[in-house]
């Protein structure tokens, strides 16, 4: 078992308790995503206490500006190995989760920890999100909407936003160069009908990474055209 310590004190600023049997959890995931990495190339951070802070505590750093108790609704838009949805559903499992992706292969993986872990309310989709979008089971389904995602943010706006309820949150998650993606994504949040709550600018614990969590409220309903059709929203941003 490896040394969980510093999420266990970083959850634990923000007034959210860990059990053993959710550290146990975690390090099995940990343990068979170096499995896969091996074959699948699942994240290029592989070292332990790297991963802990870069992919772990950083998947939490939500706590800091939402509260995630209760059976909130949440996707995590192109999940890649699971960060942040898979860690968010181990920490708060009343969490319902929908971890998606465009590749096939990641959530195969993700389908095999959701098994080892025994965890139930949470579910993967493959697809694309410009025609997730549109399918009425997922269209404004959900609560929250998260991406780690590294399309620049007009883009992951009209991917994300259609996703999110009405009176919703998006979260994104950026780097320290957020403030001018911000800056870039005004038209875009006007037309989605979208507005900023909040940017959170802040360095993870141990390290010189910086990380800016953008905000946002999903003010009403999403234009109908929106998302438009694969592809277009990368070459044409709004």
């Amino acid at each position: 078992m490896h040394d969980y310590s510093k999420l266990i004190s970083y959850l634990s600023e923000y007034g959210v308790s860990v059990s053993d049997d959710q550290i146990k959890k975690l390090d099995t995931y940990y343990e068979m995503m170096i499995e896969t990495n091996k074959s699948l190339n699942l994240t290029a951070i592989t070292e332990f206490d790297d991963v802990l802070i870069k992919h772990y505590i950083d998947s939490v750093t939500i706590v800091r500006d939402i509260d995630m108790s209760g059976n909130k609704s949440l996707i995590d838009v192109g999940t890649g190995a699971g960060f942040p949805g898979m860690v968010l559903k181990i920490i708060f499992p009343e969490l319902n989760i929908t971890l998606f992706d465009s590749l096939q292969k990641r959530l195969t993986f993700l389908n095999e920890v959701i098994s080892a872990l025994n965890l139930t309310g949470i579910s993967t989709y493959h697809g694309r999100a410009e025609e997730a979008g549109h399918v009425s089971s997922m269209r404004e389904q959900y609560d929250l909407c998260v991406s780690r995602a590294v399309a620049n943010l007009p883009v992951l706006c009209e991917l994300c936003l259609p996703f999110v309820k009405t009176g919703g949150i998006f979260i994104a998650y950026k780097s320290d160069k957020g403030n001018i993606e911000l800056e870039s994504a005004s038209h875009a949040l006007s037309v989605l009908n979208a507005s900023l709550i909040k940017e959170d600018t802040f360095t993870l614990p141990d390290s010189d990474m910086v990380r800016d969590l953008l905000i946002f409220s999903k003010d009403s309903s999403c234009p109908k055209s929106y998302p438009r059709k694969p592809g277009t929203p990368s070459k044409k941003p709004l």
